[in-house]
């Protein structure tokens, strides 16, 4: 049997649909649709040379990519390849032509600091290493049974503090992206990023189709959005996708507040599953998602090869 790698065919609803199912069987604890695979092809700047790839066999796509250049660090150079196979269709050979046809792609865009994520268990960890990659940091994948898990109690708000959801900010999301702008530049990261361009913003995150703004939920204080959680709906899973304060309102429970918040608000709505992410070294979240009854059920290890 013979592996090929190509383009996804993002005006095909069977390749987008292949390529979706293998990217939930390999990673089930993140929200994948075809929508989103489009969304993210099509908004991402051009400067970012992004494209996804899938690995086939004899027609059945077994494999997945996707790979691009990260355009929003002031470090040039950098790239990352995010490489998963069907897990019932491991040591093909699809894996590895992925990584080579990702590599040489982005190396001839410039990139000499490749990026990528890889599950923590033995064959994926060996897989990365085999190819050249080291590690560094790790995440966790954490989960909440909704349907049946027992809920803090909804917090009441400080004073000065009102809830509020990202619909209420419709009309002008700037104050939005301004929020997301400070937090993001403050979360663990390889990558020093620089959050500027409010129309990418707007394109690339605002009109996300996964992005549900009522229950994303925003804390304001004193006029200003202070703090949110932003939620990622699929049909029945519910996925916080960030949630963060800005660093002089830090300390006031302020993310726990707009957390619980949305939670209940999500499981009100029929929501039965939620997800959610941390770096294994990022304390005060890991914390509160522990207080809110989440479970760790994955770990992903964040590997780097230097090319020189």
């Amino acid at each position: 049997m013979t592996v090929l790698v190509r383009d996804l065919r993002s005006d095909d609803p069977a390749d987008l649909a292949a390529f979706t199912r293998v990217r939930h069987r390999a990673l089930p604890f993140i929200l994948w649709t075809p929508e989103a695979v489009v969304h993210r092809l099509v908004h991402t700047p051009a400067e970012a040379r992004s494209r996804c790839l899938v690995a086939e066999e004899d027609g059945e796509v077994i494999g997945t990519a996707q790979i691009g250049l990260v355009h929003d660090s002031p470090e040039p150079g950098q790239g990352f390849l995010n490489v998963y196979v069907h897990p019932e269709r491991l040591r093909r050979g699809a894996g590895g032509l992925l990584v080579r046809t990702a590599e040489e792609y982005l190396t001839g865009e410039g990139a000499t600091k490749l990026y990528a994520w890889a599950l923590d268990g033995p064959a994926d960890l060996a897989f990365a290493e085999r190819h050249g990659y080291e590690r560094r940091r790790a995440a966790y994948f954490l989960r909440l049974d909704l349907s049946r898990a027992t809920l803090p109690p909804l917090l009441s708000p400080p004073p000065g503090v009102e809830l509020r959801t990202a619909a209420d900010f419709a009309d002008d999301p700037r104050p939005v992206f301004e929020l997301d702008a400070e937090t993001v530049a403050d979360e663990p990261g390889d990558v020093d990023i620089e959050f500027t361009d409010y129309e990418t913003w707007l394109a690339e995150t605002w009109r996300h189709p996964l992005l549900n703004r009522e229950l994303t939920t925003v804390a304001v204080v004193d006029g200003r959005p202070a703090a949110f959680s932003v939620a990622y709906t699929d049909g029945t899973r519910y996925s916080t996708a960030m949630t963060g304060t800005v660093r002089g309102r830090r300390g006031r429970g302020l993310a726990k507040l707009v957390k619980t918040a949305s939670l209940h608000r999500a499981r009100a709505a029929g929501y039965t599953e939620a997800l959610t992410g941390n770096d294994t070294d990022n304390g005060p979240m890991l914390a509160v998602n522990k207080w809110l009854g989440y479970e760790i059920c994955a770990t992903e290890v964040r590997h780097v090869r230097e090319i020189r």
